[in-house]
């Protein structure tokens, strides 16, 4: 007898992981649904979701548990067949490589000296001038840096709102402001000092701090927080 799936498409509205996850967002569905995802069906007597809750109790709902477990070990769940059991795997070799990558590149800043040597590549050397963000955590580690705008060679403009939108996307706790002296002067601009208030008041607004504004040449650096202006 042909087993009959039980598909995502004909689940209950309220137990449906995709449309969930599109509608809600991904942190708001739980490990199960989230695997449930991954393994697209259940069986006629069992919802992907109480297949993945079983596989979880089975390993006391600990992923990096799961993630240790092989395509044979997952294949003697009832419902999961090999290609179900190679996405799983998969996926948790993704999870396990992306924590990998992220212990080794999260730079903790401990002075304006740090910010000069993550950036004095990117832009230090630059004929135009270019404005950064490093987008830290409140272990004071870069989660995540971008270039905010690119100018000539008189200067550039920034985007207060897409700075902060920034910021809360990637859970930042703090911001370092960074760009770059085409000319190699270490002297803040009336507009550099501008830029930098008013992005540190806004900030204040949603508590994420402004650390430090940092201009880099191809040799050196200045500070604000170091010179005693920020």
């Amino acid at each position: 007898m042909e087993q009959t799936t039980f598909a995502i498409k004909y689940w209950a509205e309220d137990d449906k992981p995709r449309e969930k996850l599109m509608l809600k967002g991904k942190a708001v569905l739980t490990d199960a649904e989230l695997i449930a995802i991954l393994i697209g069906s259940g069986s006629r007597n069992e919802s992907a979701v109480q297949l993945s809750k079983r596989i979880l109790a089975s390993v006391d709902n600990n992923l990096n548990v799961l993630g240790k477990l092989s395509v044979k070990q997952l294949m003697n769940f009832k419902g999961i067949g090999e290609a179900k059991a190679i996405s799983i795997v998969a996926a948790a070799e993704l999870g396990r490589r992306r924590k990998s990558e992220e212990s080794l590149e999260l730079s903790k800043i401990t002075s304006s000296k740090a910010v000069f040597e993550i950036m004095q590549p990117i832009i230090g050397e630059l004929q135009h001038e270019e404005f950064w963000v490093l987008f830290l955590n409140n272990s004071n580690k870069v989660i995540y840096k971008t270039q905010i705008s690119k100018g000539g060679i008189t200067g550039t403009v920034v985007d207060t709102r897409i700075i902060y939108k920034t910021a809360l996307e990637h859970n930042a706790t703090s911001v370092i402001l960074v760009h770059n002296h085409p000319s190699g002067t270490l002297i803040a601009s009336e507009a550099d000092k501008q830029i930098t208030r008013k992005l540190k008041e806004a900030g204040k607004h949603i508590d994420i701090l402004v650390l430090d504004h940092v201009i880099v040449t191809e040799k050196s650096y200045f500070s604000f927080a170091d010179d005693g202006i920020l």
